[in-house]
């Protein structure tokens, strides 16, 4: 009876701990929905400049990378305070949101519009590298509550939050970005700050719950059980291994993230109106709420790898469809289910990385996980899909149709390649272990 009594507690506790991780989530997606949606837009307005505006991704990925992997992943592994790091970094966030509105906000008025504009990039970008320890913080956290048999169910409902929050914060976004003076009188500042300031306070009472109890929230449920038949060793090598494979897919899945945009656009691709490349848009976030949900759950039946490569499949499919679209229709449905892809990814590459981490290092290797996935926000656009498509407009004179083409054959060979390093390197070595 005692035992069924704890279990009982336990379960009670989790669920406790799992509603308020889910309220927080939701309000994290909601608050970049409502931020970033417009963000380039408005960065455009200040600077006039393509190549100025995209720095914003990729210097935040880079100041997000050396905060988690320099310090905070050390410090999370150390200390031990998942929670408390996660309500520092949001602290911080929502102070240094309101200091960088300001200091734009006087430029503006000064008439430097695109000095402004740089104050909120570099602003950002510094605000990142103390904001990742939020990060870091709470992928160990999430990593801690869940097993290897329940970790696929949560990590997928997670990420279907995460997708429901930003389609609602793109929902507002666009009814407060008002021709960029949503930003300009700092309303979406404002916004954006207290819905940090509520993300705080769920924190904290979910620390204050557990600390009641006598216990943190990362021992609510049982220990994370080692993969059986494989040593720590081996399975560092083989997250070695899936971070590898891993960098290939995103850099190739993320390079053409805005080749696509223009694309919808084109006349001769899919000649969307701004009505239909908002369905467009819609579909693929869509199809990630569809991934997250389903397959999540599926990768704990049937097994990680699987639903692994079953997600890079659509990776490298859709690419390669993109050019027979007919109608905006068609091309809902396909970019629909690159959603699919990219959230199965996602959620599988997730799950894989806290089923081989060992628990004293989840701060510092789960900061490398992060890393990864973040090479989506901007450098692959600049380092790869738009170099590629701007040489061969400009230099070899193709068609802009032809050379968006050209990248997405392009981005589908790089996923290719990181599929198949990763089926020969960590589903066969799996595979061999549980043999």
């Amino acid at each position: 009876m005692e035992d069924e009594s704890a279990k009982a507690s336990s379960l009670a506790s989790f669920k406790s701990v799992f509603a308020n991780l889910s309220v927080f989530q939701f309000l994290t997606f909601l608050r970049r929905g409502v931020f970033y949606s417009f963000m380039i837009n408005y960065l455009f307005t200040l600077m006039q400049t393509v190549t100025s505006t995209a720095f914003l991704g990729t210097l935040d990925m880079v100041a997000s990378a050396l905060g988690q992997n320099l310090l905070w992943g050390r410090i999370c592994d150390r200390v031990k305070v998942r929670a408390k790091l996660i309500i520092v970094g949001e602290t911080i966030a929502a102070f240094s949101y309101m200091i960088v509105f300001l200091i734009h906000r006087s430029l503006i008025d000064a008439g430097s519009t695109f000095t402004a504009g740089l104050a909120i990039i570099f602003g950002l970008s510094i605000l990142e590298f103390f904001w990742s320890m939020s990060d870091v913080g709470w992928a160990a956290l999430l990593t801690d509550v869940t097993t290897t048999e329940t970790r696929g169910r949560v990590i997928g409902t997670m990420n279907f939050i995460a997708s429901l929050g930003r389609m609602v914060g793109i929902l507002f976004a666009g009814s407060l970005y008002e021709k960029g003076e949503g930003f300009r009188n700092g309303t979406i500042f404002y916004i954006v700050t207290a819905l940090l300031f509520v993300g705080v306070a769920i924190m904290l009472f979910l620390l204050r719950r557990v600390k009641g109890r006598s216990t943190t929230p990362y021992e609510v449920t049982s220990e994370v059980k080692e993969t059986e038949g494989k040593s720590t060793k081996e399975n560092e090598k083989a997250y070695k291994w899936l971070l590898a494979s891993l960098v290939i897919i995103v850099l190739g899945a993320a390079s053409i993230n805005q080749i696509i945009l223009l694309f919808i656009k084109l006349p001769a691709g899919a000649n969307a109106s701004d009505y239909e490349m908002s369905l467009i848009l819609s579909s693929w976030t869509i199809g990630g709420m569809i991934a997250s949900l389903g397959f999540g759950r599926l990768t704990d039946k049937i097994g990680r790898n699987r639903v692994m490569l079953l997600g890079l499949g659509l990776a490298i499919m859709t690419p390669l469809l993109y050019g027979v679209a007919s109608n905006y229709a068609v091309m809902a449905l396909i970019y629909g289910m690159n959603g699919v892809s990219f959230w199965t990814i996602q959620t599988v590459g997730f799950v894989l990385a806290g089923d081989l981490i060992p628990k004293n290092r989840r701060g510092r290797l789960l900061s490398r996980y992060n890393t990864v996935m973040a090479l989506s926000w901007g450098p692959a656009g600049i380092l790869i899909g738009g170099p590629l498509a701007d040489i061969q407009v400009r230099s070899l004179g193709l068609p802009p149709h032809a050379a968006y083409i050209n990248a997405f054959y392009a981005s589908a060979l790089m996923v290719a390649g990181g599929a198949i390093l990763f089926a020969l390197k960590v589903a066969r070595a799996q595979r061999r272990g549980s043999a």
